[in-house]
């Protein structure tokens, strides 16, 4: 189940529809203007990014919801290639190193993730 205030700038869903090593997508409102992010699963802790590369603008994920290498141990670009660490946002590997995701606030309200702009 997702959920988003009357404005769309907290997004809420299930937690354990977020299984650990999986990543779930969802849209906020910022500005009037729909912004892309998602939320992965760390080992039973949540991670929220906007779902842009710093190094060109574009959304990571070319297929929708694939942010993940093939071994699960890192986020990818899947336009150019960049490669981030899941638990900071952090680009390790490709064309931005150093460079870091958008991130967004995500809390454990019950059983509901809850994710907002960063105050």
């Amino acid at each position: 189940m997702e959920a988003r205030e009357a404005d769309g700038s907290v997004w809420r869903g299930e937690a354990r529809a977020l299984a650990p090593g999986r990543t779930l997508k969802f849209r906020l409102m910022r500005g009037g203007k729909p912004i892309d992010g998602f939320v992965v699963n760390v080992e039973g802790r949540y991670h929220a990014y906007v779902n842009r590369c710093p190094h060109a603008g574009t959304a990571l994920d070319l297929w929708p919801n694939e942010f993940m290498t093939e071994d699960g141990r890192h986020l990818i670009c899947s336009t150019h290639g960049a490669i981030f660490e899941k638990h900071t946002g952090i680009c390790v590997e490709g064309p931005c190193p150093g460079a870091a995701l958008d991130v967004l606030a995500v809390e454990v309200d019950g059983t509901s993730l809850v994710v907002t702009w960063p105050s």
